[in-house]
This record gives structure tokens, C-alpha cells and sequence, in this order.
């Protein structure tokens, strides 16, 4: 059987306010938290996207603009879901370092309206599906992603919470090298 194709987006929108600088840059076994995210959507993914807030970072690759001054996720998956080339996307925040090219395509082949974790929506797939959905919510000022599963198709997916742990702070980032 012919496995879906995926488009990969990386999300750098986020302000890094508990980590005290930019997490893209922050460095995990000899690389950036952003430079190792790009490679393990590029192997997992047939395309690639990064969104967050252009020109606010420098990255060895283009970070699309997600176009609002809100600093919430689902600009970014907005942004991304309109942007994308495929019809399901895998969205990995750049702060998720042990996330696998296996999770990534697992998300995206259980995805329905969108698939995810029981620990939350990211790392997870969307389909362009969910984007009428989306939109409005996200006109309406309602900006989680976890409510929005209310309105959605959404398969849970079990994937090991090791590897989709987040690092808010870089005492958190110090303790998924472990």
C-alpha cells in the first residue's frame, strides 16, 4: 500500500519567554533544536514548511510568515494548513527534540480531521479538513487547539510521551538529553 503523502511544518512562532531566548537556536546533541527538527521532517515528510514570525530568528532555511501577531500554535497550523502542498500535515513544534520520523508518520497516517497524542495536539496531524474549523475558531479569538477536537474528527495515537515531550525552559531541554 502506498503511504500518504506528508507535508512537514515546523512551528518557530513561539516567544520563548520561560526559555529566556530562542528556543530554534537553543543546541541538543551538536545542533539546534531548529536545524534538528527540519532533518527529521525532511525524513519523514515530502514537503517541507517552517512557519512563525519572519525574520525574527535566523535559520538556515525559510521560516514563513504566519501572518498574525498572535503567538499561539494555531496560527501556525492556519498558516501551514493553507500553505501546504498535501492534504494532511504533521506539525512539530521546534521545542519537541526526541520526536522520530516513525511518530511523525504515524501521526500522519492515523490522521482523520487531525490525529494526536493523549498528551495534546502537538506534535500532531491536520488535515486540510479541520482548516474551515480552524479559521473560525481562530477568528473568533478561540485559540486552543484542544478545544477545537470538539468539532473535529480526531483520532488519539499512542506514542511513547518521551518522545513528544516539550521543553519550556532550558532546565526542561537539559532533562530530554537524558
Amino acid at each position: 500500500m502506498a503511504r500518504r503523502p506528508l507535508t512537514g511544518v515546523l512551528l518557530v512562532g513561539g516567544a520563548s519567554e520561560r526559555f529566556g531566548s530562542p528556543k530554534a537556536l537553543a543546541r541538543f546533541e551538536g545542533e539546534t533544536l531548529a536545524e534538528r527538527a527540519w532533518c527529521t521532517l525532511g525524513d519523514a515528510c515530502d514537503e517541507r514548511l517552517a512557519f512563525g514570525k519572519a525574520g525574527e530568528v535566523a535559520l538556515p532555511f525559510d521560516v514563513l510568515d504566519d501572518g498574525s501577531d498572535v503567538r499561539a500554535p494555531i496560527a501556525g497550523v492556519v498558516g501551514g494548513l493553507r500553505a501546504a502542498k498535501y492534504d494532511v500535515c504533521v506539525f512539530l513544534p521546534v521545542d519537541c527534540p526526541n520526536v522520530t520520523t516513525d511518530a511523525l508518520r504515524t501521526l500522519g497516517d492515523a490522521c482523520r480531521d487531525a490525529a494526536v497524542t493523549r498528551d495534546g495536539p502537538l506534535p500532531g496531524a491536520w488535515a486540510r479538513s479541520s482548516l474551515s474549523v480552524l479559521e473560525r475558531r481562530f477568528d473568533e479569538g478561540r485559540l486552543s487547539l484542544l478545544h477545537a477536537y470538539e468539532e473535529l474528527d480526531v483520532a488519539f495515537v499512542d506514542i511513547a510521551p518521551a518522545l513528544v515531550a516539550d521543553a519550556d525552559t532550558p532546565e526542561e531541554l537539559a532533562r530530554l538529553r537524558g
